[in-house]
């Protein structure tokens, strides 16, 4: 078997073929051309990762090769499918970029921000970074419009927009750049979001940083902090305690995954920002990071894994369940329905595929409104985890490579 499951919008051209432009029920999704070859080499079967966003859907195989489909934004890109050619490690999306890490350690990316003159083109961002010594990039994250860097030096560089001070700098004087600029040294994670105008920033001593947006309290700095913007980065106080193992963050909130060897359970959720959608089911905004409670979460239930989108956050547990919240205007939460938002956690009803094996062998992606589950054959972390899919040679009718630049 060879299958994954998409709810939500079903964006132009047309991911799910056959099917309404909005599913709110998971559905089986399955490639064109599948013909399955027990010799195929299982490198061709199984997907390395799903990053989407607005106007692009990028599936990474673990052979390294990735696959584009494209919307209406760009309508000089006709084709359907854009096969990208190359050494892939990561990929990431955003509303205005997108970028690719290669095994080689080079970044190229494109999009308004990054290449204004041809924003359909991919170029080498890493190259661009002055430091000669730093130019090995270990991990990329996607903001809305803006893109980061962070450098096998542990240093972090951020490109694109800065226009709510995502970049940790003055947007008066700088509005955008077109060169990666240092942000911050000793880094060891950065976290931001697609949909996102905010950044968090983690050092090797599990402090954490943030700066951008912070009009709905989405920093997690309290309060007292009112600022719209936070132009540099800023110390995040009053953090749950526990290992912060992943922040994820969405157009006005953002989610932390904390980790606690001595509790049980021992990793749980917190969230902070616009009440809409931090599925606390408060109705006001939440100015730091605050437990996620529902009774669906039982005392042995653990989170493997979670994902959030523009305004919708799913998380699966070690029980089986897959919860969600926030925005479901366009099906994104799968249950069956429409709403303009779901402030309490709900469950999610799953056709049954493979929940009798082991359900830490499941992924989740959430795009900008829509979402995907899918198959895995190892559940090492958040971002490596191989998925079981069908071949995938045949599956462009285009093919499109990164411009390399010598």
């Amino acid at each position: 078997m060879n299958d994954y499951l998409f709810f939500g919008s079903n964006q132009e051209p047309i991911l799910i073929k056959n099917e309404t432009d909005i599913i709110i029920k998971p559905i089986q999704f399955k490639f064109e051309n599948e013909n399955e070859n027990e010799n195929e080499n299982e490198n061709e079967k199984q997907i390395k990762q799903i990053s989407s966003c607005f106007f692009s859907t990028i599936f990474l195989f673990k052979n390294g090769k990735a696959i584009e489909y494209l919307n209406e934004k760009y309508p000089n890109q006709n084709p359907e499918k854009i096969q990208i050619e190359e050494n892939i490690q990561k990929v990431t999306v955003g509303y205005e970029n997108e970028a690719i890490l290669t095994i080689e350690r080079n970044v190229f990316a494109k999009g308004e921000y990054i290449n204004p003159k041809n924003p359909n083109e991919f170029i080498n961002i890493s190259s661009l970074i002055e430091d000669t010594n730093d130019k090995i990039i270990e991990d990329i994250v996607s903001g809305f419009n803006s893109i980061y860097l962070l450098t096998s030096n542990q240093n972090a560089y951020g490109i694109g927009s800065n226009q709510d001070e995502q970049l940790g700098f003055d947007s008066k004087t700088l509005k955008k750049t077109e060169k990666p600029i240092l942000m911050m040294k000793n880094v060891s994670k950065i976290f931001s979001g697609n949909s996102s105008y905010h950044v968090f920033l983690l050092n090797s001593n599990q402090e954490l940083f943030g700066c951008g947006d912070n009009q709905f309290g989405q920093l997690g700095l309290g309060e007292s902090i009112k600022e719209k913007k936070i132009q540099k980065l800023t110390q995040i106080q009053n953090i749950p305690k526990g290992k912060i193992i992943d922040i994820q963050c969405g157009y006005a909130y953002s989610v932390m995954l904390i980790e606690n060897e001595n509790e049980n359970p021992k990793r749980k959720l917190y969230s902070c920002g616009r009440y809409f959608f931090n599925g606390l089911g408060k109705t006001k905004d939440t100015y730091e990071f605050t437990e996620i409670k529902s009774s669906l979460f039982e005392n042995d239930d653990n989170i493997l894994d979670f994902s959030v989108g523009c305004f919708h956050t799913l998380i699966l547990t070690s029980n089986s369940k897959l919860i969600g919240f926030g925005s479901n205007s366009s099906g994104e939460l799968g249950t069956g329905y429409t709403t303009e938002n779901d402030l309490i956690p709900i469950q999610i009803e799953l056709p049954k595929l493979r929940f009798n094996e082991d359900i830490s062998n499941y992924h989740i992606s959430c795009g900008n409104d829509n979402s995907f589950l899918y198959y895995s054959l190892s559940f090492s972390n958040l971002e490596e985890d191989l998925i079981k899919l069908s071949k995938e040679k045949n599956f462009a009718i285009f093919h499109l490579k990164p411009k390399m630049e010598k």
